[in-house]
């Protein structure tokens, strides 16, 4: 790396132990923010810094896995020449700590040095270091797409897939962003304003900012968690939620006294945004396949009092002014916050999801009456997901019709991920 990336929290050989053992879990399937829970859970004495530092580095080693293996191979110790696996994520931080934040090698001996951080391991505190104190020059290739792959830490194909949509000359500048520790993004919900509560939030110390892209949208600007106790926080005016979603859920342009179906509720974070839109005198009803989704968002719903929204077990389609499908896809605009999912998405899991995304558009369309506007949404960027799911849809569908030009959020151009949008009617 030619500058160190800055460090989210503090580094310490506790919390090196802890990245480790959830990098370890990560590699043997589990997803890496049950990985990083788990971690904590059994790191309960961790402080904050360490806390965050734990979350930070075991997302960086999911991002820059294929890179660093090939640092390994440049230096005598390729992953496959390495039995444990513990050998192979003790070996994989030291290179993370020492090529991406810039720690010397003393400083790496000190949080992987024996004893420790875990067992079974082979590798002694000298081959360590031997290993990294050498001066190597990677080789990532001649084919422009397979070097900015390795160069980025992506599957060629994955990296083939976006450059067929990317903006031209922009795909290395898209591969970096989703390799960025991400922005906490939050929207400023009623009553009152954004630029009302900005001034106060600024006043209080907390390092937030406006996004212009969005109304109500405001960002922190450095890793403080403070904002997360405070009264605004807990008196629900701030709901945490990507810029991108928040462009994607405004792209609905709900207005008061609305019926919207929230389809594929998630969480609840869009089935808040929707209802702030409607007001009380609007009705939002939220659906989700998944019960343990489903569950969050009621609670959060009921936290916040929202009186108008429901989670009936089959919605209304045909009482709905709006339906929003935020449709379950691959997570590629995402992968700055769950890295681990490039390694483990394929070609056939998207043929998979792209055949899911159009039974529900078809549910939908089905279901709705005429004048019914829809709103198909992914965080993906893949082309089969978003403008191929919706030209295959409306080639079959011919009394739906596109209603205007579709969002595309780009991550190197907007600190939120990237997401599709499209706005549809039933005529």
């Amino acid at each position: 790396m030619d500058t160190p990336r800055p460090i989210v929290g503090r580094a310490s050989k506790p919390g090196a132990v802890a990245v480790i053992e959830a990098h370890l879990a990560v590699l043997k399937g589990k997803p890496l923010r049950a990985a990083i829970s788990e971690a904590l859970q059994k790191h309960a004495s961790l402080g904050g810094n360490d806390r965050r530092f734990v979350a930070f580095a075991v997302r960086e080693l999911s991002r820059h896995m294929r890179r660093l293996d090939l640092s390994a191979k440049a230096r005598g110790r390729a992953p496959s020449t390495l039995a444990l696996p513990e050998d192979q994520a003790i070996f994989r931080y030291a290179l993370w700590r020492h090529e991406f934040t810039g720690a010397d090698v003393n400083r790496v001996l000190v949080e992987v040095g024996l004893p420790g951080p875990v067992r079974p391991r082979s590798m002694p505190d000298a081959v360590v270091r031997e290993a990294l104190s050498k001066d190597v020059v990677l080789d990532f290739g001649d084919d422009p797409l397979d070097r900015a792959a390795a160069k980025h830490s992506f599957p060629t194909w994955l990296a083939t897939a976006i450059a067929q949509v990317a903006p031209e000359g922009e795909l290395e500048a898209v591969l970096e962003a989703l390799n960025r520790e991400p922005f906490v993004t939050m929207k400023v919900r009623p009553n009152g304003s954004r630029d009302e509560l900005l001034p106060t939030l600024l006043q209080a110390g907390f390092p937030v900012r406006a996004c212009d892209e969005s109304p109500d949208a405001i960002q922190l600007t450095d890793e403080g968690r403070a904002i997360f106790d405070s009264r605004w926080m807990k008196e629900g005016r701030l709901l945490v939620m990507d810029l991108g979603s928040q462009l994607l859920a405004g792209l609905c342009r709900a207005q008061p006294g609305q019926t919207i179906v929230d389809w594929c509720a998630g969480a609840g974070g869009k089935t808040i945004f929707l209802a702030d839109a409607v007001g009380p005198t609007g009705r939002v009803y939220g659906h989700d396949l998944s019960a343990k989704r489903l569950a969050e968002a009621k609670s959060r719903t009921g936290e916040l009092k929202l009186r108008h929204v429901s989670f009936p077990k089959e919605p209304r389609l045909d009482l709905a002014h709006l339906v929003l499908i935020d449709a379950p896809c691959s997570g590629t605009g995402t992968l700055a916050r769950e890295p681990d999912q490039k390694w483990k998405l394929t070609k056939a899991k998207v043929a998979e999801l792209t055949k899911t995304q159009l039974e529900i558009l078809d549910t939908v369309a089905r279901g709705v009456k005429p004048g019914t506007v829809i709103v198909y949404g992914t965080c993906s960027l893949l082309k089969d997901e978003n403008e191929g799911v919706v030209e295959r849809f409306l080639a079959t569908h011919p009394d739906v019709v596109a209603d205007g030009p579709a969002l595309r959020v780009w991550p190197h151009r907007l600190d939120g991920g990237g997401f599709f949008g499209a706005r549809l009617v039933k005529r």
